[in-house]
């Protein structure tokens, strides 16, 4: 019976151990590339957020999305990534700004990216690093930026297509309102964060 119980223990805390200390840094992935906004003053709140270029998530939704890329190598694409794990802090910042949970989830519920579940990403051709087209740039509030939007040139849609195909073979759903978002499975089991950047390096 004690052995039983330990066991249910230690299935309820498996995931915050998981997430706490097994944050993945993608850049560690083969031929992905990073181009993170949010450390630039390039995004919609025209500030420098992230003190640093990084881009995070848990282990299994990066050992999900190494397996992403090896499959678009084959055809010459890679991946660029926008954004990963988000402190809570930042989304807070965020919501004042944009307090529209079509777009900004609300940090009293939390968002997916704070979970270290959620990536921001797009295509790109591995030979020259160009972005494929898509129907907008990132962070774009706007119902071009919606999945179902389809008053776009044909070769767009299938780039959109050819992402959301192949991320969701490898277990992420994309948010219907952004074209480059994406949830990893299991998201729920894990609990918000606010560690900064300076914390997972150390």
């Amino acid at each position: 019976m004690k052995t039983f119980f330990k066991y249910c223990i230690f299935l309820t805390l498996m995931p915050l151990y998981a997430t706490e200390t097994m944050l993945v840094d993608l850049e560690k992935i083969p031929h992905i590339i990073l181009d993170i906004k949010y450390a630039t003053k390039d995004n919609f709140t025209h500030e420098v957020v992230y003190p640093a270029a990084k881009a995070y998530l848990v282990k299994e939704a990066a050992e999900a999305m190494r397996k992403v890329q090896e499959e678009l190598n084959q055809e010459g694409l890679g991946l660029k990534i926008y954004d990963g794990y988000r402190p809570l802090s930042v989304q807070e910042k965020f919501w004042q700004l944009v307090p529209d949970e079509r777009y900004v989830a609300d940090p009293k519920k939390g968002s997916r990216h704070n979970r270290g579940c959620a990536v921001d990403c797009t295509l790109i051709c591995l030979k020259d690093r160009k972005e494929l087209e898509m129907p907008t740039p990132f962070d774009d509030f706007t119902e071009k930026a919606h999945r179902d939007y389809m008053d776009i040139d044909e070769s767009v849609k299938n780039n959109r297509e050819k992402l959301e195909i192949i991320m969701k073979k490898h277990g992420f759903t994309g948010l219907p309102t952004e074209w480059w978002h994406f949830d990893y499975e299991g998201w729920e089991k894990y609990p918000l964060l606010n560690k900064n950047f300076d914390e997972l390096e150390s």
